[in-house]
């Protein structure tokens, strides 16, 4: 069996990719100068199918058998939507915001459920004998760092989803910049195109840092000595 350490992709490869992407997006929506619902449709459309192929890559290239469900789940939800903002039909001011209000807040809610329960599995241990912690539930749940860069990047992903809950699609707002002699027109799209922008840009901020960040050496194998210390087979005297 493949350990973990002994694995070519690790988790800092996943979040340096995904942090790769997000800044992509993020940088393509900030020097735009059209935010409509063709160009942000467009863009997240790109995010997040790149996104979802590395979550689904890394359901089999990085995360051991027991901890795939959250990376094969966020994978499967980013393909649909960036498949569904693609489709010209619906490459509207409407399409725009209910696609990705809709990833937000279904990928934002498990990556959120995925870190909480990575974080709550660390602290919780059951007893496989009377005295004798069991370690696998601390190797079930994987690191704390990646839990909690998880469940972080979860809250905003939902933070991202009830923001755009409160923009109304249909707002316009005419303002006149007397130095540049111009009127412009800020709409609820422009709103809702520049909020996934600014969003793009933290999440790549924060999963760069987190990739590059060292993580702390792992505590060895303590299972077999957990389970050898719970070994109720008595030891012969030796005299």
């Amino acid at each position: 069996m493949t350990s973990a350490d002994s694995r070519t992709f690790a988790v800092r490869h996943v979040q340096l990719a995904r942090a790769a992407f997000a800044a992509l997006a993020a940088l393509m929506i900030t020097f735009s100068p059209d935010h409509s619902a063709l160009v942000g449709s467009s863009v997240f459309s790109g995010f997040a199918i790149a996104t979802g192929l590395v979550l689904l890559l890394a359901v089999w290239l990085v995360y051991p058998k027991g901890l795939r469900w959250p990376s094969a789940a966020l994978g499967g939800v980013a393909i649909v939507a960036g498949m569904a903002s693609g489709l010209l039909p619906l490459r509207t001011v409407t399409g725009y915001f209910v696609i990705v209000i809709a990833w937000a807040l279904i990928s934002g809610v498990i990556e959120l459920i995925a870190g909480w329960r990575g974080l709550l599995g660390r602290r919780e241990r059951r007893e496989i004998a009377p005295g004798v912690a069991d370690a696998r539930p601390a190797a079930l749940v994987g690191p704390r760092s990646e839990s909690r860069d998880a469940a972080v990047v979860g809250a905003l992903t939902i933070l991202l989803g009830i923001a755009l809950l409160f923009v109304q699609p249909a707002y316009a707002l005419d303002y006149t910049i007397e130095e540049a002699h111009a009127t412009f027109t800020l709409t609820g799209i422009t709103i809702g195109v520049g909020l996934f922008g600014g969003y793009a840009a933290i999440v790549a901020v924060y999963l760069g840092i987190a990739g590059f960040s060292p993580r702390p050496a792992e505590t060895p194998d303590i299972t077999a000595g957990a389970s050898a210390s719970a070994d109720p087979t008595p030891q012969k005297d030796s005299a």
